[in-house]
């Protein structure tokens, strides 16, 4: 999966249009101009994390240099975020959209609740690729999926809702191999995640690992967070001993 950048305007390439434009001396469109991200997850998690960073560097790069602002709007595994998107941001070229490209897939499963057709919407980027991981906290005792799956400990996982990584990957993973796990869904974000991990609510996440190497780094220095499982192609060059799904 990817971190999905969308706008409701084709708004790569206006940018690459005005730039033309700005060529005959006309006053770039951006100038003076606000650009909102909308990021469909809680302050503090992955996705704010990366929509911050864009939007501290991203005005300087556009003619007229517009000033970026984050928008958190969570809730429902994004969807929140996606509909308003769709049904209230004007087609300005002022609003982007940041969500989880799972969210997409979760139109054609006819998931209730979506408001907005994915193929109206014009597609930006992606900020990086994800490389999903499944961590627990060292209290369960678990170092390892061949324990884990032979101790039949459930272990209760944190998500954000239907579509995205924290849900769907173990979801797969305990229809296929019989992972024993609880999910808990339904958090605003990975930041709440965390919060209920550190606080003993939940005892693990199926999140990226440059996610957790962000924004978890105080639980993966004290090794709180043992990392179990790459759910990956081939394993990341950082975690060559972490094993695949």
């Amino acid at each position: 999966m990817t971190r999905a950048l969308v706008g409701l305007v084709a708004a790569a390439s206006l940018i690459l249009l005005l730039s033309v434009n700005s060529a005959n001396a006309q006053e770039p469109f951006y100038r003076g101009k606000t650009v909102r991200i909308i990021v469909g997850a809680s302050a503090g998690g992955g996705y704010d994390t990366y929509s911050r960073t864009i939007a501290r560097h991203m005005g300087k790069h556009i003619p007229g240099n517009p000033v970026f602002v984050v928008d958190n709007m969570p809730g429902a595994g994004f969807l929140i975020s996606a509909n308003y998107m769709y049904r209230v941001a004007k087609a300005d070229s002022l609003t982007v959209g940041h969500f989880i490209g799972g969210l997409f897939l979760q139109q054609l499963l006819g998931k209730p609740g979506i408001e907005f057709d994915a193929r109206k919407f014009e597609y930006i980027g992606v900020p990086a690729q994800d490389n999903y991981v499944l961590g627990v906290n060292k209290s369960t005792g678990i170092t390892g999926m061949d324990q884990w799956l032979s101790s039949k400990s459930v272990v209760k996982l944190g998500g954000v809702g239907a579509g995205s990584a924290t849900d769907d990957i173990p979801k797969v993973l305990a229809a296929t191999i019989g992972l024993p796990m609880q999910l808990v869904s339904g958090y605003k974000g990975t930041a709440d995640v965390r919060l209920a991990f550190d606080g003993g609510e939940v005892t693990g996440i199926c999140n990226s690992w440059e996610s957790f190497k962000s924004t978890w780094r105080k639980e993966l220095d004290a090794g709180e967070l043992v990392l179990v499982l790459q759910n990956v192609a081939k394993p990341h060059p950082e975690l060559p001993k972490i094993p695949l799904a």
